[in-house]
């Protein structure tokens, strides 16, 4: 391809929090093997719009630029995904950019994801260490669960499953599919499970799986291929099982 190709960028911007949002086109010059974060940089070292004017550069977030951190999630084209893995040669120009909708927008296309972290609070996503202390060898996984757990622990807060899921919205207390997964995740685990009880308080609270409404598009999403619906069926059979527990108390 020539050297000369111009890339056209459609970039939705909003200058802070409760500002208004409006649209700002730019053409950067092309270079093979191009990604959207480059494109990025190209605009961030000379923030000139189509019209020739002077702006304000653009705000994004992005790390390990490897499809790791998960930091660089916004909407492609209409399609939340990756800025860093979606190739400028695989995406139809203009290119739009948006910020994902599920999360207030702190700047551009940065947005507030703390809400995830709080969701894996509720659930209480982790594996609770009794001391400093050695604590002896832990108990024995088998290889084929330790493959299966693995696929879960690739999870990197993105927050695409979110941005997917119709009933993750600013009018439900969804948990969403990120936290629920990781509960199972941690759920399954042998230390893990000695928290299994208090894991499935969340998952049948107001806001846990009962809200899941099966539209399967967080899997569709996933940039990591997780099985999101086979964990989330897994574990709406585990917190039905827990209801019909405390309903009989046995």
């Amino acid at each position: 391809m020539s050297q000369s190709k111009i890339i056209q960028l459609r970039i939705k911007r909003q200058d802070g929090k409760g500002s208004s949002p409006y649209w700002e086109e730019f053409e950067v010059p092309y270079r093979p093997g191009m990604n959207v974060i480059s494109a990025l940089m190209e605009i961030q070292r000379n923030p000139i719009n189509q019209k020739g004017q002077q702006v304000r550069s653009i705000t994004w977030e992005y790390n390990c630029l490897e499809e790791v951190c998960g930091a660089c999630s916004m909407r492609i084209n209409g399609k939340v995904r990756q800025a860093c893995s979606a190739l400028i040669d695989k995406l139809e120009q203009p290119i739009t950019l948006e910020p994902m909708s599920t999360f207030p927008v702190e700047k551009d296309l940065a947005v507030d994801r703390s809400s995830m972290f709080e969701a894996l609070k509720t659930v209480k996503a982790w594996i609770p260490i009794d001391g400093t202390y050695p604590l002896g060898t832990g108990p024995k996984i088998s290889p084929e669960d330790q493959q299966w757990a693995y696929e879960f622990s690739t999870c990197m807060t993105c927050g695409c499953c979110l941005e997917a899921c119709p009933n993750v919205n600013d009018r439900s207390s969804y948990l969403g599919p990120q936290a629920l997964v990781q509960a199972y995740y941690f759920n399954m685990h042998p230390t893990g499970s000695m928290q299994k009880e208090k894991r499935l308080d969340a998952v049948t609270s107001d806001s846990g799986i009962s809200n899941c409404g099966n539209s399967q598009n967080c899997v569709q999403v996933c940039p990591k291929e997780i099985p999101l619906t086979t964990a989330l069926a897994q574990l709406n059979r585990d917190a039905n099982k827990a209801a019909l527990k405390r309903l009989f108390k046995f």
